[in-house]
């Protein structure tokens, strides 16, 4: 046995001396450890590799900021995916809380049996960079579609970005018919002479600042955004507002929306609020001056000396 081992050892020997033959196993196996050892230099992506994966990480940077579709009312530049769908519900109770003492507002559940006014959005995605969104509000049963196209995102070719928006929106559920009487806050956008629509084209624009703060202006211009007895009456108002990452989960948001031109009635709306993220969850605990939730009802403005406490609700499906 020995004798045999021997000779198949000698064998592989020869075997291995001539040319062109391979290495036997142990020696391959030393070959293959030696070069498992050493370290492999890393090869440099290519130029276009590298662009994709630094815009992808300003994206993923951008999406610890821009959590939401909104900060309270206006609108952001967050992307939504193909196919994507989210969901908000909107409450905005009815209790002005400047008015009236502590207890008061405790006894009264700081609004919440004074009524609310709710709106409802779905928003979904059909196609790449495009968004279309359906909102309706409790508020002069307002129904609001539009359409917002995220045309330019920041990157290293852009330093923001930048997303169009056109909407219609209509009271009495569209109908554009009809006394809706107004409410008992002030706010009658038939103005005694029936419904009516008012279209409103605009833009988003956005700068975010590393992964702690996102900026926004919300220029937008509303036609026909109060009917009374002398004529339609447009107006041009300018969206401004933050979101601040305080922690992974947890934001500060703040807006204003001052009205540069048209009719501007009571003071601009404000709103801000502290907001926490669970999952694909949003919760937004709000304090407005005004109860409007669509653009239309955005370039009335708010009350003076009036501040309502509510809460935004969204859900991610994608």
């Amino acid at each position: 046995m020995t004798t045999s081992m021997s000779a198949v050892a000698l064998l592989a020997c020869v075997t291995w001396l001539l040319p062109g033959a391979t290495a036997p196993a142990l020696a391959q196996a030393d070959v293959a450890s030696a070069a498992r050892a050493a370290p492999a230099e890393p090869e440099a992506p290519p130029t276009a590799e590298r662009a994709a994966q630094d815009e992808e990480e300003d994206e993923i940077d951008s999406n610890l900021t821009e959590a939401d579709f909104s900060i309270v009312t206006l609108p952001t530049t967050l992307q939504l995916p193909r196919f994507g769908f989210n969901f908000r519900l909107t409450h905005r109770f009815l209790a002005n809380l400047r008015q009236g003492s502590f207890t008061d507002h405790l006894e009264d559940l700081f609004g919440l049996d004074n009524g609310a006014v709710i709106a409802l959005e779905l928003r979904f995605a059909p196609l790449d960079n495009l968004q279309v969104v359906v909102h309706r509000s409790s508020q002069d049963k307002t129904l609001q579609f539009s359409g917002q196209y995220d045309a330019i995102r920041q990157g290293r070719a852009w330093p923001v970005s930048i997303s169009p928006i056109a909407s219609i929106e209509g009271t009495n559920n569209f109908k554009g018919r009809g006394d809706t009487g107004g409410d008992d806050h002030g706010h009658d956008h038939a103005g005694g002479g029936g419904a009516h629509r008012s279209p409103a084209l605009g833009a988003v624009v956005s700068r975010t600042l590393g992964d702690r703060l996102a900026l926004y202006a919300v220029p937008m211009w509303v036609h026909d955004s109060a009917r009374l007895p002398e004529g339609d009456r447009n107006t041009g108002f300018l969206g401004l507002g933050g979101r601040a990452r305080l922690s992974r989960n947890v934001f500060v948001v703040a807006e204003v929306s001052p009205r540069i031109g048209g009719y501007a009635p009571g003071s601009p709306g404000y709103a801000f609020g502290i907001e926490r993220r669970a999952g694909g969850h949003m919760f937004l605990l709000t304090f407005t001056n005004s109860v409007g939730t669509t653009f239309g009802q955005v370039s009335q403005g708010g009350f003076p000396d009036t501040l309502y406490m509510g809460f935004n609700l969204g859900r991610k499906f994608y």
